[in-house]
């Protein structure tokens, strides 16, 4: 009788056991299942916040950003009618993203407004906010009076030499090394840093790279330097054209 009980207590203590295991399993499965839905409907839904037919100051602010960028030619209302959603489509067109005239997450964040999520901060902890700012400085003193994805272009330089092993490894490396940016020896760099110049910076440490990974920029009309104008091009913003 005492074998037996023990025999009784250790099978249920195996079955115990096993149901624990598949529990955790289950349990594990199911969260990763939730937080797959989770960032799926916050890609989706939550953040797909102006779409045709919206209204308000949200689809204002867009139509503004498209209007001086060359992409809306219309009246700035706060109506998402389909002229607002053509021009979101030839936007996102331009910059690589889905061409589905929902103004979402990434469209705005490629426009340079603010989102849904913490607006204005950066997905990217390798830097820290002392070379945030120094990034915005720079793209501020050098890219003054280009297009807002020019702004974010010459960010995305830096970025993309930071991580190039023919560049020093930090931003403050890249920027002061030796005759990489005149601005940082002419009168620009002590000009006040613009807002649309911080918020370039977030989106190019974001993962923004409008460049296609350039690793120089040069204004063509100001420069006869025979190894910039050698380089391979990748696109052309503004004033500038980028190469690798």
């Amino acid at each position: 009788m005492k074998r037996a009980a023990k025999t009784t207590v250790s099978k249920a203590f195996k079955n115990f056991y096993i149901f624990l295991i598949v529990f955790s399993v289950l349990a594990a499965a199911a969260a990763a299942g939730f937080t797959a839905y989770s960032l799926f409907y916050k890609e989706s839904a939550e953040y797909a916040t102006s779409r045709y037919g919206s209204t308000g100051s949200e689809v204002e602010e867009i139509q503004k950003k498209l209007k001086s960028l060359g992409y809306y030619n219309g009246s700035v209302d706060g109506i998402f009618g389909s002229s607002t959603r053509e021009a979101v489509k030839s936007f996102q067109k331009s910059v690589g993203l889905t061409a589905d005239g929902i103004a979402g997450y990434a469209t705005l964040l490629y426009l340079g407004l603010d989102t849904s999520s913490a607006a204005g901060t950066s997905n990217n902890t390798q830097y820290s906010d002392s070379d945030i700012e120094l990034l915005a400085k720079v793209i501020s003193a050098e890219a003054r009076g280009e297009s807002y994805e020019g702004q974010v272009a010459v960010g995305a330089v830096i970025l993309n030499r930071v991580a190039h092993p023919s560049f020093p490894d930090s931003i403050s490396g890249v920027v002061y090394q030796a005759g990489a940016f005149s601005c940082v020896y002419d009168s620009n760099w002590y000009e006040a840093v613009s807002e649309t110049s911080k918020k370039a910076a977030i989106d190019a440490i974001n993962g923004w790279d409008p460049t296609g990974g350039a690793i120089y920029y040069f204004n063509a009309a100001k420069t006869d330097d025979a190894f910039m104008h050698a380089r391979p091009v990748t696109t052309v913003i503004g004033n500038h054209k980028f190469c690798t």
